[in-house]
C-alpha cells in the first residue's frame, strides 16, 4: 500500500494484533468474526425449530425426539461479516488545535485507522464526511482499492462549515437500512440533548454504535495565561476571556457537559470514549479494542 499521510506504519505495527468485533447481531454476507441474524449450522446453537420434509437428519436433536417424540431441527448462528460506517465531522470547530495535532487530523488518523482495520479483517467499511449537511457518503466496501480511495479522501477534505450534528444524524438514520455499527468521531459542539435524541434514533433502527469524543487539553481545562479573545472557527463570533477568572465555571461546565454524554450513552448502551489531541490516538485506540475484545 502507498504512503498515506493519516494511516502511519508505526501506528499499525502497534495494532496488529487487535481487531474491530462487533458485539450485537449484524446483518452481513461473508463468513467474519461477527454473529448473524440469519440461522445456518455453524458452530454456536441459536434456538430450535420443527422438522419439515427435506430437512437433514443429521441437524435432528435426537435428546429432544427421545424426551418428547417429536422432531426438531437444531439451528445455529452465522459468523458473517461487519458492515461499518465511519461518521467523521468536518465541522470548522474540528479545526482548532492548541499546538499539536488539530481535532480534525486526530479524528483522520483515527477514522484511517479503523477503516484499515475493518478492511483487514475482510469487513466492509463506509466513511460520511459531515458539517452541517453530509459532504460526502462512500458506500461501505471491502476492497484494498476501497481502502486507498476512503484515504485519499482524507487528505482531501478540510474542515469549514458550521456544525449540525443532530439534524444530520437523524437524517442518516433513515438511510441505513441493514443492521450496522456506526462510528461517530467528532466534538459534539451541538445541542448535547438534541445529539442524545439522534443517537436514540440510531439504537431504535438496531444500530451498534460507538462515538470518539474528541476534544483539545485547552478546551478541558481552559489552560490559557493570560486575557484574550476567544473567535469561533464557525461563525467568527468573538468573546473577550480572562481565563484566570472563569477557568474553575467553565471546567465545571465542561465537566458537566462530558458526563451527560457517558450517562446517556450508558443507558443508551452506546460506546463512549472521550480523548484529547494530546493522548496518542493508537494507545487510546489499542486500550479501548483490547477492551472491548476481553468484554466480548
Amino acid at each position: 500500500m502507498k504512503a498515506y499521510r493519516y494511516l502511519e506504519p508505526a501506528a499499525l505495527a502497534r495494532l496488529r494484533n487487535l481487531k474491530l468485533v462487533a458485539r450485537s447481531v449484524v446483518e452481513g454476507f461473508i463468513s467474519g468474526l461477527h454473529s448473524s441474524p440469519f440461522k445456518g449450522f455453524s458452530s454456536e446453537f441459536a434456538e430450535h425449530r420443527e422438522y419439515v420434509a427435506g430437512d437433514s437428519l443429521r441437524h435432528l436433536d435426537w435428546r429432544v425426539v427421545g424426551r418428547t417424540n417429536r422432531y426438531y431441527i437444531k439451528q445455529y448462528e452465522e459468523e458473517t461479516n461487519l458492515t461499518a460506517h465511519i461518521l467523521l465531522d468536518v465541522s470548522g470547530s474540528m479545526g482548532y488545535s492548541s499546538g499539536g495535532l488539530s481535532k480534525f487530523e486526530y479524528a483522520c488518523h483515527l477514522a484511517a485507522v479503523l477503516a484499515y482495520l475493518l478492511v483487514r479483517q475482510r469487513d466492509s467499511v463506509g466513511l460520511v464526511l459531515f458539517d452541517e449537511r453530509v459532504r460526502l457518503r462512500m458506500p461501505p466496501r471491502s476492497a484494498p482499492q476501497h481502502l486507498n480511495e476512503l484515504l485519499k479522501q482524507l487528505e482531501n477534505c478540510q474542515p469549514g462549515a458550521p456544525t449540525r450534528v443532530a439534524g444530520v444524524f437523524h437524517d442518516l438514520a433513515e438511510t441505513f437500512k441493514r443492521r450496522c455499527l456506526l462510528i461517530i468521531i467528532s466534538d459534539l459542539y451541538d445541542d448535547p440533548e438534541a445529539v442524545l435524541r439522534a443517537l436514540h434514533h440510531f439504537r431504535h433502527k438496531k444500530h451498534e454504535v460507538i462515538l470518539y469524543h474528541v476534544l483539545d487539553k485547552a478546551e478541558l481545562e481552559l489552560n490559557l495565561k493570560e486575557a484574550c479573545t476567544l473567535v469561533d472557527l464557525e461563525d467568527q463570533s468573538r468573546l473577550p476571556v480572562e481565563p484566570n477568572v472563569v477557568r474553575e465555571d467553565y471546567v465545571a461546565l465542561v465537566r458537566e457537559f462530558l458526563e451527560t454524554y457517558r450517562g446517556a450513552c450508558n443507558r443508551s448502551r452506546v460506546d463512549y470514549i472521550t480523548t484529547d489531541t494530546e493522548v496518542p490516538y493508537d494507545l487510546m485506540l489499542g486500550a479501548y479494542l483490547n477492551k472491548r475484545m476481553r468484554l466480548r
